[in-house]
């Protein structure tokens, strides 16, 4: 679960990082060639590449996500027995005892 989260908490961070840092780049000329665009064309395409970048760590999380072994992770028997009960008893009709699932008039 660990890594899992320090997956999701890096991730996180290039998605505020890659952006701003792609804007800053742009608004003082740390890029070459960035001088020569007129300001319109200048926020168009820093805000285009800033959104683009936030997609590539979007795409590169997806990527690493889907690597993830699905038997390293297991669900808690507990609640999946208590899940199939609660499937089972809506397909049959029935409500049980429950009182909280009780019609009120």
């Amino acid at each position: 679960m660990a890594g899992v989260l320090q997956k999701f908490l890096v991730a996180s961070m290039f998605m505020w990082i890659l952006p701003i840092g792609v804007l800053y780049g742009f608004n003082n000329d740390l890029f070459p060639g960035v001088t020569a665009l007129s300001p319109h064309s200048l926020t168009l395409l820093s805000g285009f590449l800033a959104v683009v970048s936030v997609n590539i760590v979007i795409a590169f999380y997806i990527c690493v996500a889907m690597k993830e072994p699905a038997d390293k992770h297991k669900p808690d028997a507990a609640f999946l027995a208590e899940a199939k009960d609660s499937v089972n008893k809506l397909a049959s009709g029935t409500t049980g005892t429950d009182p909280s699932l009780k019609k009120q008039e």
